[in-house]
């Protein structure tokens, strides 16, 4: 069984006024199958733990470690931490002029295998998951993101998810600015990936609306930088009631 684990994590960032700390001891275990919500309030560090174990160069990690099935993940360069299984979905997704979806789909099916997939079942492949995305065929031959509406963009994180099949899944709010229906294909693709591969995941979000559909194994509380609860689902329905606010204590300076 496949484990990915996040052990006394800190992480800064260079800013205009110095260095900044934002991850201050993170850890979590996510095994093969679970499903872990991370919730909390912004600038609380949610997409930091998203991008560091993506590879993010943005993020130095000052100590601590990521471990996928006992493999330092740290040591790994971004597409090395790809072919180990890892995969992010990200909070904005970026457009890629002169890339097509179909090229960009195949040309990272086969980084990741080490092959080229067979032709005729790729294409069915993509096919079968973008009708299940409520994507229309003419995306395919369209420029990754280019001219996507934002739910578009996500349905195509989506997608990625389904056909790369990675052992791990970040989602990094992916449910923002997604109305209800584009909310619930979108659900219905990441749930149809856990159950055909079992992948494990972590959802990064500030509402519970995507847990609705998405039903969490465990949810943890992020604030300032570290995880102050957790739980099972109640916990989330905790905050919906409840807000962040007793989390929130300031600081003491000495």
């Amino acid at each position: 069984m496949s484990v990915l684990e996040i052990k006394d994590l800190h992480v800064s960032v260079q800013t205009d006024q110095g260095v900044k700390q934002i991850l201050r001891g993170v850890n979590l275990t996510i095994n093969e199958g679970e499903i872990h919500a991370i919730m909390g309030p912004n600038g609380s560090g949610k997409s930091t733990l998203a991008y560091t174990i993506a590879g993010h160069p943005k993020y130095h990690v000052e100590s601590g470690s990521i471990l996928l099935d006992g493999a330092e993940v740290l040591t790994m360069t971004v597409d090395q931490r790809a072919r180990a299984g890892l995969f992010l979905a990200m909070q904005y997704p970026v457009e890629i002029p002169g890339v097509t979806v179909t090229n960009f789909l195949r040309t990272a099916k086969t980084a990741i295998d080490g092959e080229a997939p067979a032709i005729r079942t790729w294409i069915k492949d993509v096919r079968g998951a973008m009708t299940n995305l409520r994507m229309d065929k003419s995306f395919a031959e369209r420029n990754v993101n280019e001219g996507f509406s934002g739910g578009e963009k996500k349905r195509n994180e989506i997608l990625q998810l389904e056909l790369l099949k990675p052992k791990f899944a970040i989602l990094d709010e992916t449910d923002s600015g997604l109305d209800v229906d584009a909310l619930k294909i979108v659900s219905e693709g990441v749930n149809r990936a856990k159950e055909n591969t079992g992948l494990g995941l972590l959802l990064i979000t500030h509402y519970t609306r995507i847990l609705r559909y998405i039903h969490p194994d465990f949810v943890h509380v992020f604030v300032n930088g570290r995880i102050a609860e957790q739980g099972g689902p109640e916990l989330a329905d905790r905050l919906e009631d409840e807000g962040y606010d007793r989390f929130l204590v300031p600081e003491i300076v000495n």
